[in-house]
């Protein structure tokens, strides 16, 4: 049995691997752990996990007034974390990966530059060193599903001008439909 497994079954300790953050039915962020599912908080403002949710009696749902209720008019971006690292990316079921470099990560994905550029819509993996911010752990790479949203082509950049489009060849933004760790 991996060890990690016989530390959380036999000792109770667990290093803590954590998915991505996930919404609750009240719009709460929280994160599971992967080894132990131990639940906890998590505050997209400072990326940091806050507190260990503990299950006991389920709250009975609250009624709201939807028709009276004021939504804001916009919602504000969510927090990028700068990164500059390396990520390999390719499109599902194809054998060409392609390298790049993550602009930033957010709750809603991420950004990256690369040489190819790719359609809307298409369903990517991605492997990359996840942060310590998110993933709890340093030096873990992660394989991730994703879905390119937005892509910039090079003759854009070239509009731009030359430098432009010399430094970054391609930029794309995925989301980050779900991830695992590489062991």
């Amino acid at each position: 049995m991996p060890q990690k497994i016989m530390d959380v079954l036999m000792l109770g300790r667990c290093s803590h691997e954590f998915s991505w953050p996930r919404r609750d039915s009240e719009g709460e962020y929280y994160q599971v752990c992967l080894l132990c599912a131990a639940e906890y908080k998590y505050d997209w403002t400072t990326m940091r996990r806050t507190q260990r949710v503990e299950h006991g009696k389920p709250e009975p749902p609250v009624r709201r007034n939807h028709a009276r209720e004021k939504r804001p008019s916009w919602t504000p971006r969510a927090r990028r974390l700068k990164l500059g690292s390396a990520v390999r990316f390719r499109v599902n079921n194809t054998s060409t990966w392609y390298e790049g470099t993550i602009d930033n990560l957010s709750q809603t994905g991420l950004l990256f530059h690369g040489p190819q550029q790719l359609p809307v819509n298409a369903l990517i993996e991605m492997v990359f060193e996840m942060p310590e911010e998110i993933s709890g752990q340093k030096n873990r790479n992660v394989l991730c599903q994703g879905r390119v949203i937005r892509s910039k082509d090079v003759q854009e950049k070239e509009a731009q001008g030359k430098e432009a489009a010399e430094a970054t060849p391609g930029l794309l933004a995925a989301s980050i439909v779900d991830y695992k760790f590489i062991h």
